[in-house]
């Protein structure tokens, strides 16, 4: 088995341009995000809450599992539910997960253990929650007729585990020694996972929670506000081709991954033009980016450096820092060294 991260290890798939363009504006998207997210409190508190409730349902009903419009505020919002079936459990359960992930999305691991709670919690009680399956099983189509098709066929059961650990394992050194960007290792990684199948039931539920989990940590907050479940439950069948087209020969290391791993990158750009048609077009206050270089001096260790305050302040200019930096010379701050490359001192430190 040879995954899609290990592909990108190995220098054998090159970015694609249409995947370069929408990197592009997604990187454009997290810039402004910081913007928008200041925008009406309330509005933004009413998103998040909407959001909660729509990735809850969209995800379990993708799979098949649904709870009746009436009862889906008494399942999702009421402390203490009484479930009338599995169903409603599961979609509870679900959102619980989601909770979780959107509390403590930067202390999360993405690591073989909160997977499999992750699992667990959208499973409830049934009794392989959170466990690796113990028993082979492939992607089977059915057809209305009762004709049946291998669509794929999954990683053997004992195998499992050690696909598993690789995978996690492959994640980090692929962040850590930037094989491929971001976005493109997040995408890699799900498509895998899903070719891995690790549990019995409910690998697609999971799968949309690591992304959501992932794409926090990587600073693209956007499922926060706006569901990235019903987004992929409006385009469900391109959510399938491209899963298929992208899971041919994959056991090989030979599979084409960039139509799923573009599909992922247009749910997340459709994600943000719906979250800017939403919260407004807005206007940046004057000397915002002012102020935003301003809080991130305040925030810098003792001494840092021009490319520290421009990771930290994503979509202001090189030459406003550099403005912005000179107006504070000899007050707030002090310039060590000269050059490109000198080293900026807080005063105090």
């Amino acid at each position: 088995m040879t995954s899609t991260l290990k592909m990108f290890a190995a220098g054998r798939s090159s970015i694609l341009p249409a995947t370069a363009w929408y990197l592009s504006d997604l990187g454009e998207f997290r810039g402004k995000q910081e913007l928008y997210t200041r925008q009406s409190p309330q509005r933004l508190k009413a998103l998040r809450e909407h959001a909660l409730i729509e990735s809850a349902v969209s995800s379990n009903r993708i799979e098949g599992v649904s709870v009746e419009p009436s009862r889906v505020r008494d399942v999702l919002v009421s402390p203490r539910p009484l479930f009338r079936d599995r169903d409603e459990e599961e979609v509870r359960g679900y959102r619980d997960a989601l909770t979780w992930i959107h509390q403590d999305a930067q202390r999360l691991p993405v690591a073989n253990e909160t997977i499999q709670r992750l699992h667990a919690m959208t499973r409830g009680e049934i009794w392989d929650a959170g466990l690796y399956k113990e028993k082979d099983g492939d992607i089977i189509e059915r057809y209305p007729d009762g004709r049946e098709r291998l669509r794929f066929r999954t990683v053997p059961a004992k195998e499992t585990p050690a696909a598993m650990a690789r995978l996690v394992g492959d994640w980090q050194a692929c962040l850590e020694e930037r094989w491929v960007p971001p976005l493109i290792a997040l995408a890699a990684f799900n498509l895998d996972f899903l070719c891995i199948h690790p549990f019995r039931d409910g690998n697609g539920r999971v799968s949309r929670l690591l992304w959501l989990l992932q794409s926090y940590q990587l600073g693209f907050e956007v499922g926060r506000y706006i569901s990235l479940e019903r987004l992929v439950e409006q385009n469900k069948e391109r959510y399938y081709e491209t899963l298929e087209l992208s899971s041919q020969r994959w056991h090989e290391g030979k599979h084409d991954p960039w139509p799923y791993i573009n599909y992922v990158l247009f749910i997340l750009k459709s994600a943000y033009r719906e979250f800017v048609e939403r919260v407004g077009e807005t206007s940046e206050p004057r000397g915002s980016k002012t102020q935003m270089v301003l809080e991130a001096i305040a925030k810098m260790p003792g001494t840092f450096s021009l490319a520290d305050l421009e990771r930290a302040c994503p979509g202001v200019s090189r030459d406003m820092i550099r403005r912005v930096l000179n107006t504070q010379k000899g007050q707030s701050v002090d310039c060590i060294g000269r050059g490109p490359g000198a080293l900026w001192q807080r005063r105090g430190n």
